[in-house]
């Protein structure tokens, strides 16, 4: 089924968090690629909005961060 356009903002909006957490922790993309073992492209898909990411995916992404699931759904 395809996203609606809240669904898309909503997607792109949970990317901007990514992207600002990972650019306040002075990660690359390849190095919170490397820490999660996946491809920089993967991450880069994510915080642009897409991607739907699954939870387990957000795990791995707070994993690499090295934050909480709330602290990443906080915005």
């Amino acid at each position: 089924m395809p996203l609606t356009p809240k669904q898309k903002d909503e997607l792109k909006r949970l990317g901007a968090r990514v992207k600002a957490l990972r650019e306040e922790r002075q990660l690359t993309l390849k190095e919170l690629a490397y820490q999660m073992d996946k491809d920089p492209q993967s991450i880069s898909r994510l915080e642009t909005g897409g991607v739907n990411p699954s939870y387990l995916y957000l795990q791995e992404i707070c994993a690499g961060l090295e934050i909480s699931m709330h602290e990443l759904c906080s915005f």
